[in-house]
């Protein structure tokens, strides 16, 4: 089928790496693997990040604007390229779809969107005009699928029956990170010559933007926790860039003088070689939807350290791809990295769990599987009840 892919918070052609921008990527290979023919409709992004109504506003007007002209061009049956399903990734509060409900609509086609996301305490806040628009997305979504299940648990209530909402959990492209660990000892040598690393004792990653808010308060948090760990040793090896790099250095060298390494930003086939290079992956994921590069950690061999925070548990195993410490407990996070540190053959049991894992229920081609049975159901009852898609 021929599917018009959005993402409203960052297209996938975006220059900025993050995980928004991996998981879309991500999502039209899953796409073209199951044999559906992608093109990317548009790179309007709608994000808000601080709540402005103007702004808000002029980003409604401009999807409008958007919407109609698309709907102009693809108005006619048997149009070229005209999209058989719209298909958005990631809609939010500050990131709604002022397209896809539109077109969708005005076309007669099923809409579907990966990663919803409901906040009902932001229906009167800052970002009530984009919750507003989220919550109208959702509802009018004929295939809603969510990440994590708290979010699956939020969706819920907004559509009738609430089975329609799905679950469609994170996954990955588990071959490059596979390949990398098939080579671990080359490339530790390698980063042992490069950043004067004991081969020796463990190496812990950690892969961030290193921006203010949630990311930051993450490195502050993992900061501290590794400065309950001087006993030890370790080395921790860091790829990240961004406005806080300055900050973040000087935390390490505070808590943990000598011990870290500082990567910069660093090209996939590089992220995928620190992993498998590494004996264990933390990040507290202060706020963090799920983290995409826990998910990466695992796919190359590595146990994750984190806290039951969000989706994480559905992304992390706790005691068996890694340890998720309470929330709201920082020195239980600092005894679980501890734990494992110490505990080389665990570790690694866990590590190969971890690989496992994300190498066959969260893989790229176990994704392209479910994606092909929900967009085969939509396509099904679309010739058995076409009403229904006709809005």
């Amino acid at each position: 089928m021929r599917i018009a892919f959005y993402a409203p918070l960052k297209p996938p052609t975006h220059p900025v790496p993050s995980g928004d921008r991996q998981v879309a990527r991500l999502l039209l290979a899953a796409l073209g693997k199951a044999g559906h023919e992608t093109s990317l409709a548009s790179t309007l992004r709608t994000h808000d990040p601080q709540g402005n109504a103007s702004r808000q506003q002029s980003l409604r007007d401009q999807g409008m604007a958007e919407a109609a002209t698309l709907i102009e061009r693809w108005r006619e049956p048997g149009t070229p390229q005209r999209p058989e399903i719209w298909f958005t990734y990631h809609v939010y509060y500050k990131a709604p779809d002022w397209l896809g409900p539109a077109v969708s609509a005005a076309l007669g086609i099923p809409y579907v969107i990966a990663e919803a996301s409901h906040a009902p305490k932001r229906a009167n806040g800052p970002w009530a005009l984009g919750h507003a628009a989220a919550e109208d997305a959702i509802r009018a979504a004929d295939l809603p699928m969510c990440s994590t299940q708290s979010d699956l648990e939020c969706v819920k209530p907004l559509v009738s029956p609430p089975a329609q909402a799905k679950w469609l959990p994170p996954f990955v492209d588990a071959a490059p990170y596979r390949s990398a660990a098939a080579n671990r000892d080359p490339l530790r040598t390698q980063l042992a010559a490069q950043h004067r690393l004991d081969p020796s004792i463990p190496w812990i990653a950690v892969v961030a933007m290193m921006r203010t808010g949630d990311k930051l308060d993450s490195y502050r948090m993992l900061a501290c926790a590794l400065a309950n760990l001087l006993d030890l040793p370790w080395h921790v090896l860091v790829i990240g860039e961004g406005e806080a790099r300055g900050e973040v250095e000087q935390r390490f060298e505070c808590a943990a003088p000598g011990r870290a390494r500082f990567l910069g930003e660093r090209r996939d086939d590089d992220v995928a070689a620190l992993y498998a290079a590494c004996d264990l992956c933390l990040w507290p994921a202060v706020n963090e939807a799920y983290g995409m590069a826990m998910l990466e950690a695992q796919a190359a061999g590595l146990a994750v350290v984190s806290r039951s925070v969000r989706g994480v548990p559905d992304v992390v195993r706790d005691g068996e791809t890694g340890l998720l410490a309470p929330a709201d407990d920082d020195q239980a996070f600092s005894n679980a990295v501890r734990s494992l540190l110490v505990d080389a053959p665990r570790r690694g049991a866990m590590g190969k769990a971890a690989a496992a894992f994300a190498g066959s229920e969260r893989s790229l081609e176990s994704t392209a599987k479910l994606l092909q049975a929900a967009l085969e159901g939509l396509a099904q009852a679309r010739r058995t009840r076409p009403a229904e898609f006709s809005r």
